[in-house]
């Protein structure tokens, strides 16, 4: 979208706060495309290939992941951006970045990895992805990191304890002063949520873990459900999800953008400034929508999330997850050169944060395949 075509509250690069590092503008690209550009090229975006959103790799090859979710998540956050008016590809940039800190299996791997560093100062994967963006990548001869755009940065980081963003300069000090983001930040923020509630719904059919009739107590799948066999009554069972769950986000994002405009009427913001000063967030649902959203959210964690085959699964992850670090604690050289370089040296804390950068990058099978290398 054309600058001049952005809605006045809309991040805008020729007011942004820029790049930490200095560089010479692309001719033929804009700024936020140049950060989309380069988490797409990033390693850590490519290992998002391999890395569980719900069920791991190796169970089968037409399930989600992390890499297939960000895809998704970057589809209906361009959607709404552009009906608003607000920035597509400074949108697009935070929605494909937004796991790239993510551990191999899931929350699985990062509630096991968070309990291993708990006297370190913990691991959450949205903490990490802004750190694989700022530290870890390995692109560019001038800097470490992807060098990105103080708005992308700030949407990366969705969430952050006041003890953390202390430590981060500028980009922490909205959580210490309880501002709020962009309001692109708010829309990837969202769109990750109505993406893997839906798609996790597709994902625990065809696991065979959900059934129509578990769900068809859920009214958002119900309402679309009635629609479609009505129209469709002799429609076969993936066609008819695939057609319930395309209705159900058309109907979440739709709502979203309406309430959105709604609610960007009433407060009426000039610039990007009167956004974060603003007490809340201004792009949500509505609150009948929402809670749709919510019900659906608390019966996947019962009944999909929840269930004993995945908790089995989860259990084995966060084992593998726990004997990796504890392998590399004691022994760092088990680790590649770059990294175990870095913990040569150090206080316990920092050689801890290595170690958990390195099992964080790690993909599903790299992790398993690593873990079967010790314990033979």
């Amino acid at each position: 979208m054309a600058t001049s075509a952005l809605a006045p509250y809309a991040a805008n690069e020729s007011q942004s706060r820029g790049r930490r590092y200095e560089e010479e503008s692309s001719i033929y690209r804009g700024e936020y495309q140049r950060d989309r550009d380069r988490i797409i090229h990033s390693t850590a975006f490519r290992r998002l290939i391999y890395k569980t959103q719900v069920f791991v790799n190796h169970e089968g090859d037409l399930y989600r992941t992390r890499l297939t979710h960000s895809l998704e998540v970057s589809q209906i956050g361009r959607t709404v951006a552009v009906a608003l008016n607000l920035n597509e590809a400074l949108t697009e940039a935070i929605c494909l970045a937004h796991d790239l800190g993510h551990t191999p299996f899931g929350h699985a791997g990062q509630d096991a990895l968070n309990a291993c560093m708990s006297e370190y100062g913990g691991f959450e994967h949205n903490l990490q992805s802004l750190r694989v963006v700022d530290e870890l990548e390995r692109k560019y001869a001038d800097f470490a990191g992807l060098n990105l755009m103080f708005e992308t940065r700030e949407g990366i980081l969705k969430h952050c304890s006041v003890r953390n963003a202390r430590e981060l300069g500028e980009i922490g000090k909205r959580f210490i002063e309880r501002k709020q983001p962009g309001l692109e930040a708010q829309i990837a923020n969202i769109a990750d949520a109505i993406a893997y509630n839906n798609h996790d719904v597709d994902d625990g059919l065809r696991a065979g873990l959900l059934s129509l009739e578990q769900l068809r107590g859920q009214s958002l799948f119900s309402t679309h459900y009635d629609d479609v066999h009505a129209r469709y009554p002799d429609l076969e069972d993936r066609r008819l999800i695939y057609e319930i769950i395309r209705r159900m986000i058309g109907a979440v994002v739709t709502d979203l953008i309406e309430e959105t405009r709604s609610r960007i009427a009433t407060a009426s913001p000039g610039s990007i400034h009167e956004v974060r000063e603003f007490g809340k967030p201004l792009v949500s649902m509505s609150d009948g929508m929402y809670e749709q959203h919510v019900a659906l959210k608390r019966f996947l964690h019962k009944h999909l999330y929840s269930h004993e085959q995945k908790l089995e699964m989860t259990r084995k992850a966060q084992a593998i997850i726990r004997d990796l670090f504890s392998a590399y604690m004691q022994d760092a050289t088990r680790m590649p050169d770059e990294f175990a370089s870095a913990t040569r040296g150090v206080e316990d804390a920092d050689r801890a944060r290595v170690v958990a950068d390195y099992v964080a990058g790690m993909t599903d099978r790299f992790a398993m395949t690593a873990h079967e290398s010790f314990v033979d």
